[in-house]
C-alpha cells in the first residue's frame, strides 16, 4: 500500500511540475504531458480501486 501512495505522490508531483512548467514556457507539450500522465495515473487508479472492490465482494469460502 505504501507504494501505491508513493506513486500517487509522485505523480502528483509530476502533473503540476508539468502545468507549472507550462506556465512559465508556455510550450503546449508540457500541458499534454502533464494531461496525459494524469489520464492514465486516474485509469491505473480505477483500476485499483475495482481491484479492491472485486477482492472485498468476491470472498471465497474456505
Amino acid at each position: 500500500m505504501w507504494l501505491l501512495r508513493l506513486l500517487a505522490v509522485l505523480t502528483v508531483i509530476a502533473v503540476a511540475g508539468g502545468v507549472a512548467i507550462f506556465l512559465f514556457t508556455r510550450d503546449v507539450r508540457y500541458l499534454q504531458f502533464a494531461w496525459r500522465l494524469f489520464r492514465y495515473s486516474l485509469l491505473v487508479a480505477l483500476l485499483i480501486f475495482a481491484l479492491m472492490i472485486v477482492e472485498r465482494v468476491a470472498v471465497i469460502p474456505l
